[in-house]
């Protein structure tokens, strides 16, 4: 039986979550209705509590599922939202519009398709053109109205990341943010330079994305792309081809030869590397499957040893500075 996923506090908030987050990327798209509530229900059972979902997945379809499973499958209250706005897609192509306005337009959009009230945590998506007051100033309503309990950011540059949290702090009645959102894995360890320091200074907490180096970390890849791959398919095959250069290779053999020598699959090395590394919070897991989650989800007792977390850092790009 999976242990129980263990609990996190969120930076230096009240809030607290499981140290695994569910990913909702493909939910409605790739992930239909009946693999959604398996995934829901193999995370939940297991003691998993943070669910991260935002309008721009499936436009609006990941939260609408969403919502459906929480009428009838997971109570609410056993669980925490986590959603964005400011961002979406039309006719293919990126629209940001972080205005006070479209903001709360889309926290609106949300409740309604999740079907609930107020969501435990929302982001703002991505750092956008408008007036940082403008943006601010919705999350300072959001939080005063009820509709959502505690704020952050997702996809900042350290220097956003930084600016927006002083700035909440210096008004003295802006609403403090609680987190940052950004890719981070074995893969790409950016965060690390900028963007990790800074939510440290203000006490903030980290939920990476992709954790598993969008599926290339998996080892599933070496051979080739399975034709049921994400990197197969035309919604998301851009998402996983910069990680299939041979420079990435190296990587992938490593986590790999780790997880032989530990008996651990290569998932599972790269889940655990990121987990416990320095500032994380939770990382948000993308499993598209019940098996590919239980396979997650059944290292959390367990810990990768110091000298394999060393080597590991030494081949994607020298020791962290934050350790």
């Amino acid at each position: 039986m999976t242990a129980t996923i263990k609990s996190r506090t969120v930076g230096t908030s009240d809030l607290v979550v499981s140290r695994l987050g569910l990913g909702t990327l493909g939910w409605g798209r790739d992930v239909q209705p009946p693999v959604a509530r398996a995934l829901l229900r193999t995370f939940t059972e297991a003691g998993g509590t943070l669910i991260d979902t935002a309008p721009a997945y499936g436009d609006g379809l990941a939260e609408r599922l969403l919502g459906t499973l929480l009428r009838h499958d997971v109570a609410r209250d056993d669980v925490i939202i986590a959603t964005k706005a400011g961002f979406s897609t039309g006719d293919g192509a990126p629209v940001i519009d972080t205005s006070k306005h479209a903001l709360l337009d889309d926290l609106a959009g949300s409740l309604q398709r999740l079907g609930t009230d107020h969501v435990d945590l929302w982001q703002v998506h991505a750092w956008g053109d408008e007036p940082l007051d403008d943006t601010l100033a919705a999350l300072d309503h959001a939080v005063a109205s009820g509709m959502a309990h505690y704020v952050g950011v997702c996809n900042y540059l350290g220097w956003q990341t930084g600016t927006a949290a002083a700035w909440q702090e210096a008004t003295g009645h802006g609403t403090a943010l609680v987190s940052g959102q950004n890719e981070y894995s074995l893969l790409t360890r950016r965060a690390e330079v900028e963007i990790l320091p800074a939510l440290a200074w203000h006490g903030m907490g980290f939920f990476p994305w992709s954790p598993l180096g969008r599926g290339v970390l998996t080892g599933k890849y070496r051979g080739g792309i399975p034709d049921d791959s994400r990197g197969a398919s035309e919604d998301l095959g851009w998402f996983v081809e910069p990680y299939l250069e041979d420079r990435f290779r190296a990587i992938v053999d490593a986590v790999t030869r780790a997880g032989d020598g530990l008996g651990l699959s290569a998932a599972q090395v790269a889940l655990l590397w990121v987990r416990d590394a320095p500032g994380v919070t939770a990382p948000l897991l993308g499993a598209r499957t019940p098996e590919q989650l239980a396979e997650l989800l059944a290292i959390e007792n367990a810990e990768l040893p110091r000298q394999i977390v060393d080597a590991l850092d030494d081949i994607t790009g020298g020791p962290n500075a934050m350790r």
